[in-house]
């Protein structure tokens, strides 16, 4: 069979029967699945491959495989049939409202660029963004309160939740300006221990990141804990002492010269920036075209 596409246009209904055959690999399941005649599915099968100049099942063994063409267009076809499905959400219900949670950090420095690139993928539809602690945001998300949050680190153990990794930051220092640790920029564990440390309460994330990084060390114990990492940073900057955080969350702070940032060496301390929704919310059109946009402006 030729290679050549041709001249007329590919039938949606033929995708969609070439998905669902894609994935049952049986004519037979997939004409039960859609109310077809088997000799319809074949058909339209036949028909999508001689509209692109391909094969796009192998059908020399009794068990019907996908030739490498097949596969390629059954990746396509699923992105199609996503992206045909969110754009009819987003006309047929444009006054839906898709409710979004995130640590502060994470908003200010990750959300504005995803919100624009939704908004003008989804001009009528609504977004409401909220701030709450991680444990708060994970309980938000299993009442059905928020549709998705976006968190560091990973979501607790949870069979009706699902999360995916997002970006990865690494953990670093910050000291106030003048530090003895600051222009050098680097600084072992053993030589952070000895620094008078702040944290934010318990509960926190970015407590749960201090606390592994330091909780086993006897001098670990930080010497004042505050709310909030905008407060922690103030008190870094004023001299007070030190602070474990994401380099995203400092790194504005550090461009104005208000703290200094300092690497671990000899570790990789690294955290996961992570989305969390509800399992059973998965197949929602306007969750699966925010997480989408996602996925593309941070690189995944």
């Amino acid at each position: 069979m030729g290679r050549q596409l041709r001249g007329g246009s590919v039938e949606l209904r033929h995708l969609r029967t070439f998905e669902t055959v894609a994935r049952t690999l049986s004519v037979t399941r997939a004409a039960r699945e859609l109310h077809y005649a088997q000799s319809s599915v074949s058909d339209q099968i036949h028909s999508l491959e001689r509209e692109l100049g391909v094969e796009l099942l192998d059908r020399s063994q009794r068990a019907i495989r996908l030739t490498p063409q097949g596969a390629m267009l059954s990746e396509y076809t699923d992105r199609i049939l996503k992206l045909l499905e969110e754009a009819r959400w987003a006309v047929s219900r444009p006054g839906s409202e898709l409710a979004i949670g995130t640590l502060e950090t994470v908003g200010l420095h990750l959300l504005p660029s995803v919100l624009s690139q939704y908004r003008s993928l989804h001009p009528r539809a609504r977004v409401r963004v909220g701030q709450d602690s991680r444990g708060e945001l994970y309980k938000a998300v299993r009442r059905g309160d928020l549709d998705l949050c976006l968190t560091f680190g990973d979501p607790p153990a949870d069979a009706g939740l699902r999360s995916e990794t997002l970006a990865e930051q690494p953990l670093v220092v910050i000291v106030p300006p003048g530090h003895h640790l600051a222009e050098r920029g680097r600084a072992g564990l053993h030589e952070l221990t000895a620094e008078p440390f702040l944290a934010t309460e318990r509960g926190c994330g970015f407590r749960e990141m201090y606390d592994n990084t330091f909780g086993s060390v006897p001098s670990g114990e930080p010497i004042a804990e505050v709310s909030g990492i905008g407060t922690l940073g103030a008190c870094v900057a004023a001299g007070m002492g030190c602070a474990l955080l994401p380099l995203i969350s400092v790194r504005a702070q550090a461009d104005r010269g208000e703290v200094a940032v300092v690497e671990v060496g000899g570790t990789d301390l690294r955290t996961t920036v992570t989305m969390t929704w509800l399992d059973r919310n998965s197949a929602n059109p306007g969750l699966m075209g925010f997480q989408r946009v996602l996925r593309e402006q941070l690189g995944v």
